[in-house]
């Protein structure tokens, strides 16, 4: 028996290009062009992530959106909103909830970036609630920030540089 399997054993062809990170945010995505090409105005929906990878990012929505079309996501974080542009690269149907799995490709290597460091506040905002716990007092998000940096910069720059 041979146990060499090939792509077209596979039941899907597996596109993953960089590793997937779970993490939740909120985000409010808008159409902006849609598949064919046309120019929509579509109305902004809010939704959170379900993972992030330096290629782009999942997203939960109530409805479809069509598999080409350019969107534009609003990642807030305290009172700033972070604008990144994406294509939809795939749109599923959840098993488990009435909600769409939406994958984004970003637009632009800036728009990438701008998310990874999105993502890495949200991670120092979670590291501060969890070093507050553990200290029994409020720590500061400059005081975390900085133990962040010291701990893990030289992970974040072999990632990405």
């Amino acid at each position: 028996m041979n146990n060499n399997r090939t792509e077209r054993d596979l039941p899907f062809a597996e596109k993953r290009h960089f590793i997937r990170h779970p993490i939740c945010f909120p985000v409010a995505y808008r159409i902006i062009e849609r598949s064919k090409g046309s120019q929509a105005k579509g109305k902004e929906r809010s939704s959170s992530t379900i993972n992030i990878s330096l290629g782009g990012l999942l997203f939960s929505a109530k409805q479809a959106v069509d598999i080409g079309a350019l969107i534009l996501l609003k990642l807030p974080f305290q009172d700033k909103i972070f604008n990144v542009r994406a294509r939809v690269v795939h749109c599923e149907k959840s098993m488990s909830v009435a909600l769409y799995n939406i994958g984004v490709s970003f637009y632009r290597i800036q728009d990438a970036f701008k998310t990874k460091l999105i993502e890495q506040i949200y991670l120092i905002s979670e590291f501060r609630d969890l070093r507050s716990m553990q200290f029994g007092r409020e720590v500061s998000l400059e005081e975390a920030s900085r133990e962040w940096i010291k701990r893990y910069s030289a992970r974040f720059r072999r990632l990405y540089w």
